[in-house]
């Protein structure tokens, strides 16, 4: 008797043991397919990606000084649709729009150097480095060629396989469309109103295209932009319907063009601001306090922006098993 509930302990102690050990394996396997963005996620599967980002951003940035715009217009026109997973660098098929290709995306440009930067890294970790990684992380390294701050920022982000042109216009706002669009459209990716004044200094840099600028300047002049702002840009846009193929364009700070800074609000209260957008966060009850006080400190600046990368770069990025490691950036891995 002694014997038998003895061996009907055992078997229910055994039972327990299998059944716990079987469950702690299901939610480790779990946490692998779900596990989210981490700092030096490739610090044992590539312990020199991030290097060769940064020595590719800077040789880039060294022979070719625009690069640095186009990796921080990157980030936003990827991350703010949807998802952070390099769905922009997609070219278009039979099936499938390219959303470099949408009129939102217009001026975007030096996409052939991300392959480039994926290149090296494939010769160093064949199949390893994401390129929606190395799309945030050529941002961040851009932003710190053009004298912008250090921001640290998480990987281990996958790519996606599939472009989102057709739902392009729901997330990236127009720079014609009212403040309140503007601000609504980043509250849905959880940038709040001083995020949105920080990222749209981003115009420090760069340039716009004067296709974005003469219906302020023609068939009259906007009376809101300061007259001595006014020859300089008829100057570069005198053709009231320019080509759109043409480089006809007005640099967005004349004082530091090449430098990401606070001059751009001191600007924009200046009523120098290029685009509708530009006059509006500088009048905006909501947005004036802030572009007032970015103006007078920098390092309040540099602080939101970077707060406002971060939050851009962490939306809704594919983690764990989902999506793919491109072999190439502009096709998915089935077309390559």
């Amino acid at each position: 008797m002694v014997s038998k509930v003895m061996i009907n302990l055992f078997i229910i102690v055994m039972f327990l043991c299998c059944t716990t050990l079987s469950t702690s394996i299901l939610v480790e396997n779990n946490e692998e397919k779900t596990i989210g963005l981490v700092m030096n996620y490739y610090k044992d599967s590539c312990p020199q990606a991030e290097d060769i980002i940064r020595e590719q951003v800077k040789l880039l940035y060294k022979r070719h000084k625009n690069t640095a715009f186009s990796w921080l217009r990157n980030i936003f026109h990827d991350c703010a649709v949807e998802s952070c997973d390099a769905s922009l660098l997609l070219d278009s098929t039979r099936r499938m729009m390219s959303e470099k290709e949408m009129d939102r995306s217009f001026g975007l440009r030096n996409f052939r150097y991300i392959e480039t930067i994926k290149e090296a890294l494939e010769r160093e970790c064949p199949g390893v480095v994401s390129c929606a990684d190395i799309l945030v992380l050529s941002a961040r390294d851009g932003i710190q060629q053009l004298g912008g701050p250090y921001i640290p920022l998480k990987t281990g982000r996958r790519d996606g396989r599939r472009a989102r042109a057709e739902i392009l216009e729901q997330y990236l706002p127009d720079h014609n469309e009212t403040m309140s669009m503007v601000l609504d459209r980043f509250k849905a990716i959880g940038i709040d109103t001083k995020g949105v004044v920080a990222l749209l200094g981003a115009h420090s840099v760069g340039r716009t295209h004067c296709t974005k600028l003469v219906h302020r300047l023609y068939p009259e002049v906007d009376p809101e932009i300061n007259p001595d702002h006014v020859p300089h840009m008829l100057k570069k846009c005198y053709d009231p319907i320019p080509d759109p193929k043409s480089v006809q364009y007005v640099r967005n700070d004349r004082g530091t063009p090449m430098i990401l800074d606070n001059n751009y609000y001191r600007n924009i209260l200046d009523n120098k601001g290029l685009l509708i957008v530009d006059h509006q966060l500088a009048n905006d009850k909501r947005t004036r306090p802030f572009v007032t006080k970015m103006a007078k400190n920098q390092d309040y600046f540099f602080k939101e922006f970077s707060r406002a990368i971060t939050i851009l770069s962490e939306n809704n990025p594919l983690t764990g098993n989902k999506g793919e490691i491109r072999k190439q950036c502009n096709l998915v891995n089935k077309l390559h």
